[in-house]
């Protein structure tokens, strides 16, 4: 399947996406490679050109081209390291919530529900529209639905497996801001 029509319909209709995703035969190399990496690099490209925007053409912001472009670089790197680190936090985390999920599954649903906030990194693009990447919030109802069928975890525990993992994705999220931040300045 192509990389925007699962992108749609992991949005659309993520229910019925996760039974499809559910069954393919993939591995951890090959999510990476034709769905991740091409993805995460939308928001990493769009906050560039919206920083560059923000320095050349409104004279506003700080930094320089090169600094952009380094973080731009090194945020890309470190969010798809952050997506395979909460990957393996599913892995782990699955059998204690009831479920059971191979490195693939974890990984098929890190990745996977990153799409909601892959898609919104577009709104970078415009710096003051940047505040809509809120939607990519959407992502956690997307997990949430597919934990159950992806990484097996019963539906009487899913909410709470959905909030486990989402707070180890916040600390690892601020940790990788915090880290780009500090090796590109």
């Amino acid at each position: 399947m192509d990389i925007s029509t699962r992108a749609k319909r992991i949005i659309m209709d993520p229910a019925a996406e996760w039974r499809v995703i559910a069954t393919e035969a993939t591995t951890t190399a090959d999510l990476f490679r034709g769905y991740a990496a091409p993805l995460a690099l939308i928001p990493a490209v769009c906050g560039f050109v919206g920083s560059i925007l923000l320095l050349s053409v409104l004279g506003m912001g700080r930094g320089s081209f090169v600094g952009g472009l380094l973080q731009a670089i090194i945020g890309y790197v470190l969010g798809l390291a952050g997506i395979w680190v909460v990957g393996k936090i599913i892995e782990f985390l699955a059998p204690k919530f009831g479920g059971s999920a191979s490195e693939t599954d974890a990984m098929k649903l890190a990745i996977y529900s990153s799409t909601a906030s892959w898609l919104a990194g577009v709104f970078l693009l415009i710096p003051f529209l940047g505040i809509l990447t809120i939607l990519g919030l959407y992502g956690l109802y997307i997990f949430y639905r597919g934990a159950p069928v992806v990484a097996r975890v019963p539906e009487s525990q899913t909410l709470v497996f959905t909030l486990a993992v989402i707070v180890v994705t916040i600390v690892i999220s601020v940790l990788v801001g915090y880290l780009a931040a500090l090796i590109a300045f």
